[in-house]
């Protein structure tokens, strides 16, 4: 199947082969199969092979970039173009049967290009290389069959609840679930794989018409709506990809991105302008302002949907995109005007995470800053910067996974997902409260990797540019800021409260355990992992690499090790605890929060959290960071002309 161009390894070809179709295969029987237990094991024997297949990549991955050209390539290109045709039909389909003619005309507009290309040209740009696999590709290819693998299973238990509280409000559509869900890991494997970008642009759009799906789930009005919205704001960079594959076809470019990386510093706007745009569908897929509204939106689907949307896969195809071109925004206005949009994100969205108390809407604005902190560095394209955004990439994904799963486990258990109503939790579900101080104490304390990395990003910036390192240092505090006061909550114990623990299902708390446990395990042995996987693909690219030093990576294992006494305390905490009434001057009522004033009258006590709703309005911040980042992409891709 395989012919070799360089570094050649059938193991590897295989394997690469294997983890796009198998996940897709996976997903035909899943559509077909109603019995629940069946459809539960095969589940878990098809995510138990994603992740095995994942993690086997490292065995047999070569330390330099390798690149493979399909045997039948010609042949495969046909089944891709009816596989795009398909899409395009259903998009038609669902969007005039809605009565959603923007995303229709955005959808024919771009059908109406990438067919003139293909029959305008054919032929013109064949590929040498179809495939390629370097140490980013391997870090994102774990990233997406361990983490996605590991929602998979999440997802049994927490639709087998969803399904309980919703019993007449949704119908049980499990079977088109785990369709689509694997259907999307197959084609985040394609993404990350693709050499040739009309390949990635295939599995790119699937990607879109998946997320449309899983995001429309619940089948009622608001669904449907925030669905057609994912789907017409990725249509913007669907547009926009499918007009970067026209211009090397007609000024005789190059489709190949590891030929880009090589020509990029002779190509003038020919290799740039592509590139800008493809970073532009990057922001759409990514979130980022103005194009953020999606993945807010994506909050009314299941928890899995969310965890898969917001951390493993969809948004992390963007920031992919957007880092593998790095080299080429490297001292370019380009790459300036892209890190500023990603600067302005990062900035005004971890100010509206402060002014909000539904703990999904905190998780879903703190994951668009972390993605705008990525473009940040993807935009000043220096070695110091991409490792950073390397790191960022893989602490973001696990973190962010565990906390959104937990908070799904939270709201079924306690019928609320508001950090107000999370009070106690250290005592009402002991477990589940240390998972969500892991995953926060991952976002932001020393010296755990999210940390590590912005210390990176502002050691990046320093010298290039101010206002840059003004952005990271307020959007850092901001980001300090709600974390802190989340955490504080969920370790307030004002009176006694019902358990819930040990309602959890199995596959549930194996999933958070595990996603846990590699929190941690990322954390101590980071050093390990930026020497295997980030560190060779910087000498690759750069020809240089960063190291943040012995002495530092000494003092992080010891500030680590104190750090995981704190969660660890907890473990026994909801059985030897004795919680009594608070002291409030002795003038208590038969409630333990109430309490008797002096004139006679019953008040009640309460510990809650500032949210300062007046001074970070979530409207008019999105207006303003939308409107510099409407003109920062204006001039990104007006600059590329200039290259």
């Amino acid at each position: 199947m395989w012919n070799t161009i360089s570094n050649y390894s059938p193991a590897m070809a295989e394997l690469i082969a294997f983890l796009i179709l198998f996940p897709m295969a996976s997903a035909v029987p899943m559509l077909f199969i109603k019995n629940n237990l069946a459809r539960k094991m095969l589940v878990i024997f098809s995510a138990s092979v994603v992740i095995s297949a994942s993690l086997l990549l490292l065995g047999v991955s070569t330390y330099s970039e390798t690149a493979f050209r399909l045997a039948h390539g010609e042949k495969m290109g046909h089944l891709l173009s009816l596989g795009s045709v398909a899409l395009n039909l259903f998009v038609f389909y669902v969007s005039l049967k809605h009565r959603r003619f923007k995303v229709f005309a955005l959808a024919v507009l771009q059908a109406c290009i990438v067919f003139y290309t293909e029959f305008r040209y054919p032929g013109n740009l064949e590929p040498e290389h179809h495939f390629f696999i370097d140490r980013f590709s391997t870090l994102m290819a774990l990233i997406v069959g361990v983490v996605g693998g590991i929602i998979c299973i999440y997802a049994l238990d927490y639709m087998k609840d969803f399904h309980a509280h919703f019993r007449k409000e949704v119908q049980d559509r499990r079977r088109t679930f785990f369709f689509v869900i694997f259907l999307f890991l197959g084609a985040m494997f394609g993404v990350i794989f693709s050499n040739y970008l009309p390949w990635m642009f295939f599995f790119w759009e699937i990607t879109t018409v998946s997320s449309f799906l899983l995001i429309g789930y619940k089948r009622n009005e608001e669904s449907i709506n925030n669905a057609f919205l994912a789907l017409y704001l990725n249509l913007i960079g669907g547009v926009a990809f499918a007009i970067a594959l026209l211009i090397p076809h007609v000024f005789s470019g190059t489709l190949e991105i590891d030929r880009i990386m090589h020509m990029h510093a002779g190509g003038g706007w020919v290799i740039m302008l592509p590139v800008a745009l493809i970073a532009f569908a990057g922001l759409t897929k990514s979130a980022q302002m103005p194009f953020s509204g999606w993945l807010l939106g994506a909050m009314v689907a299941p928890t899995p949907v969310s965890a898969l949307l917001h951390s493993s896969t969809m948004v992390k195809a963007g920031v992919y995109v957007i880092v593998r071109f790095s080299l080429v925004f490297e001292n370019s206005k380009c790459g300036l005007f892209l890190a500023l949009v990603g600067a302005a994100t990062f900035m005004v969205t971890s100010f509206v995470a402060v002014s909000q108390s539904d703990a999904k809407k905190v998780l879903a604005y703190s994951t668009i800053a972390n993605l705008g902190l990525i473009v940040l560095c993807a935009g000043i394209g220096t070695y110091e910067a991409v490792w950073a955004a390397m790191m960022l990439i893989m602490f973001h994904a696990v973190s962010k996974c565990l906390l959104f799963m937990c908070v799904g486990t939270v709201e079924h258990k306690i019928h609320s997902r508001n950090i107000e109503d999370m009070a106690g939790l250290i005592v009402r579900m002991p477990k589940i409260s240390i998972m969500m101080q892991i995953g926060m104490a991952g976002m932001f304390l020393a010296p755990f990797g999210m940390l590590i990395s912005k210390w990176a990003v502002i050691k990046a910036m320093l010298d290039l540019n101010p206002i840059l390192t003004i952005c990271m240092v307020f959007g850092g505090t901001a980001t300090m800021f709600f974390w802190v006061k989340w955490m504080g909550k969920l370790l307030i114990v004002a009176r006694d409260y019902d358990k819930h623990e040990l309602k959890i299902g199995r596959y549930e708390t194996f999933s958070l355990s595990i996603l846990s446990a590699l929190t941690v395990v990322l954390c101590a042995f980071f050093p390990a992992v930026s020497a295997y996987f980030v560190e060779p693909y910087l000498v690759e690219i750069f020809n240089k690499t960063f190291s943040i030093g012995e002495g530092n990576i000494l003092i992080m294992c010891i500030m680590l090790s104190l750090v995981m006494l704190f969660p660890l305390s907890f473990i026994n905490y909801g059985k030897r605890v004795k919680v009594v009434d608070p002291y409030l001057c002795g003038a208590n009522t038969h409630e333990p929060t109430r309490f008797t004033d002096s004139f006679g009258n019953e008040k009640e006590f309460g510990m809650n959290n500032y949210y300062l709703e007046k001074q970070f309005n979530e409207k008019s911040l999105i207006e303003m960071g939308s409107v510099l980042s409407i003109m920062m992409i204006i001039l990104m891709i007006g600059v590329s002309f200039l290259k």
